[in-house]
């Protein structure tokens, strides 16, 4: 029997307007420190998104989470962040912040395949 694996993850939000507070969910991060797995899936939605704020521009929202998902998997033009540890980069993604784009608090769980339940969540809390 295989051991289930602990994990965090959080769910990325698009805020087009900060001072309403309103929110669409666009993506994931699911971070497994024992695996060292990190994954970020997104999405933009920009019928959803534009519903909230006309005048957002989702291609430089669209450049800004090509970054954040640089960072997230350690690649090399993911600047100095992108070349932390995994465990540090998931904190640095997932730390409280007032702009555009914003995570949940990292949630907890169990699962025995990292890869299956990042997809899982993306498809329930995001598609």
């Amino acid at each position: 029997m295989q051991d289930k694996h602990l994990y965090e993850y959080a769910v990325i939000r698009v805020v087009p307007r900060v001072e309403r507070e309103e929110f669409i969910n666009v993506g994931i991060i699911l971070f497994c420190k024992r695996q060292k797995f990190i994954k970020m899936l997104y999405t933009i939605n920009k019928a959803k998104l534009t519903m909230l704020n006309t005048e957002l521009d989702t291609e430089q929202l669209r450049k800004n989470l090509d970054s954040f998902e640089k960072i997230a998997h350690g690649n090399k033009d993911g600047g100095p962040i992108g070349q932390m540890e995994t465990p540090e980069r998931f904190r640095w993604l997932t730390a409280v912040r007032s702009s555009v784009i914003q995570t949940s608090r990292p949630h907890p769980g169990f699962c025995d395949h990292p890869e299956e339940k990042a997809n899982k969540l993306f498809t329930d809390l995001v598609l």
